[in-house]
């Protein structure tokens, strides 16, 4: 079966900046037009932290050792992945498309697929693990259509 089929939604997504997407032609022809683009800027670990990392008690009289700075940048990549999901939520369940095809490095693919609720998994046609969103839109109707019909 076609999966770029007309009226099929493409999310691509690198946990900085997502494209919504939707062909409004047809799987021979894609033609990929913009529904929605969210981004947010992420800022270097340096910005988040103001002093040196905290301490903690260690075990020996009088040690202390230094506790694990957290990595900011994986954390703001999660919780963007939290909120493209929230939004792919909320377009399914407004009726806003039947099917989706997820464009993303694995690990964002990853952290997508545990976040979204079944009924976006539901409309899920096909998954291509990389990162497209730098890409302008007739370079990434090209790659799609070779990569979801590799006989194309």
């Amino acid at each position: 079966m076609p999966t770029l089929t007309n009226g099929t939604w493409v999310l691509i997504a690198n946990g900085e900046k997502a494209m919504f997407l939707r062909n409004d032609l047809d799987e021979i022809n894609p033609g990929l037009s913009v529904v929605r683009l969210e981004e947010q800027e992420i800022r270097s670990d340096s910005e988040y932290m103001d002093d040196r990392p905290g301490r903690r008690p260690d075990l020996g009289p009088g040690q202390r050792s230094a506790m694990e700075t957290p990595d900011w940048h994986a954390i703001a990549k999660e919780r963007f992945a939290d909120e493209m999901a929230d939004i792919l939520y909320r377009y399914a369940h407004g009726g806003k498309f039947d099917r989706i095809v997820l464009v993303a490095p694995s690990r964002i693919l990853g952290e997508l697929r545990d976040k979204m609720h079944k009924v976006v998994t539901d409309r899920v046609v096909a998954e291509v693990s990389k990162d497209l969103t730098n890409h302008p839109l007739h370079k990434v109707e090209e790659m799609l259509k070779a990569e979801l019909d590799p006989a194309a």
